[in-house]
C-alpha cells in the first residue's frame, strides 16, 4: 500500500523546504502527497458565526481561487525537483481551523505521518517553532508529525537521537517510524538516557530491557549523560555528535511534554538546526 503523506504548507520558504525534505526522504517509497492550505477570507473570521462566508460568496470563492493559484505555482517549483515516478501528488484548499483541518484530511484519506514546517512566512527570527507547529505536535494523536527546520536540506540521517527517561513502558507500533528510517536509510538509533538518579529502577531496568528487544534487528545503542538538565543533556548529546534527527513519544504529562512545554521549547537549541519526529502514545 502507498504511504499517505500529508504537507500543509502556507506557501513559505519554510513550507517550501518541508515539502522537498519529505520527496527526498521518502524517495524509494511508494508514496501519496497531500498538500493542505488553509485559506483566509478578507473581514471574515471563523470566531464569528455571523460571518462566516459561503461557498459561493465572491469573497470565497477569491480566496479559494487565490490558494488553488499558489498550488499551480507550487506545483510549477517542484517541477525542478528531480521527477519520481513513485509520487502522486494531491492538493487541498479549506477554509477552516489548521487542526480541524488536518484532523479531517488524516481521518478521510488515512495519513500515515505529517511534515511541516517548523514556522510559517509570519515566524520572527527569534521565535524557532511556530504556534501551528507546536499544536500540531501536541495534539495529534492519529500518527507522527515530522518538524523540518528551514535551514535544513536533506540528507539520508545517519543517526536519530530517541531520548526516553525509562519511566514508562513502549510498544513497538509506537516506535515504528524510528525502525523504517533505519530501514530506508540505515540510520543508527541512539537511545539518550540522562540520569537523575544513581540505579535505574526494576520498572526501568524493564523498559530497558523492552527496547533492546523491540530495536532488536536495527543498528542501535545505548547512552546516558548525567550531571545535566533534560533539556541541556540532549542538546549537547546531539551537537557533539552531528546527530541529523531527534524523535520524541507524545505521552500525556511525561517526558514529551517536559520537553515540549512553550518556555522550554525557546530554550532547546539544537532543534533549529535538525528535524524533530513526534511520535505518538498509542495507549491514550
Amino acid at each position: 500500500m502507498d504511504k499517505q503523506i500529508l504537507l500543509p504548507t502556507d506557501f513559505s520558504k519554510n513550507a517550501l523546504n518541508a515539502v522537498r525534505y519529505a520527496l527526498d526522504l521518502y524517495a524509494d517509497q511508494q508514496c501519496d502527497f497531500h498538500f493542505l492550505n488553509i485559506y483566509q477570507v478578507d473581514d471574515y473570521s471563523l470566531d464569528n458565526d455571523m460571518m462566516v462566508p459561503e461557498p459561493g460568496e465572491r469573497a470565497f470563492e477569491s480566496a479559494k481561487a487565490r490558494s488553488e493559484k499558489q498550488f499551480e505555482k507550487l506545483m510549477e517549483i517542484l517541477k525542478l525537483h528531480p521527477k519520481n515516478s513513485k509520487h502522486t501528488y494531491h492538493t487541498i484548499s479549506t477554509f477552516s481551523y489548521l487542526f480541524e483541518a488536518v484532523e479531517d484530511v488524516i481521518a478521510k484519506k488515512d495519513i500515515d505521518i505529517i511534515v511541516m514546517g517548523t514556522k510559517g512566512d509570519t515566524g520572527s527570527r527569534t521565535v524557532i517553532f511556530g504556534t501551528n507547529t507546536i499544536n500540531l505536535m501536541e495534539r495529534i494523536t492519529e500518527c507522527p508529525v515530522l518538524a523540518i527546520p528551514v535551514d535544513v536540506r536533506f540528507s539520508p540521517p545517519k543517526e536519530l537521537v530517541f531520548p526516553t527517561d525509562y519511566k514508562t513502558p513502549l510498544k513497538r507500533k509506537e516506535l515504528s517510524y524510528l525502525i523504517e528510517i533505519n530501514k530506508m536509510h540505515g540510520t543508527a538509533i541512539r537511545i539518550l538516557h540522562i540520569k537523575e538518579e544513581a540505579e535505574l529502577k526494576k520498572a526501568q531496568q524493564s523498559n530497558k530491557e523492552l527496547l533492546e528487544r523491540i530495536f532488536k534487528e536495527t543498528d542501535h545503542s545505548f547512552h546516558t549523560l548525567e550531571g545535566l538538565k533534560v533539556q541541556a543533556g540532549i542538546d549537547a548529546f546531539i551537537e557533539s555528535r552531528g546527530s541529523d534527527m531527534v524523535a520524541f513519544l507524545n505521552k500525556k504529562h511525561t517526558f514529551f511534554n517536559s520537553i515540549f512545554s512553550r518556555p522550554l521549547v525557546k530554550e532547546l537549541g539544537y532543534h533549529s538546526r535538525i528535524p524533530i519526529l513526534a511520535l505518538n502514545d498509542y495507549s491514550k
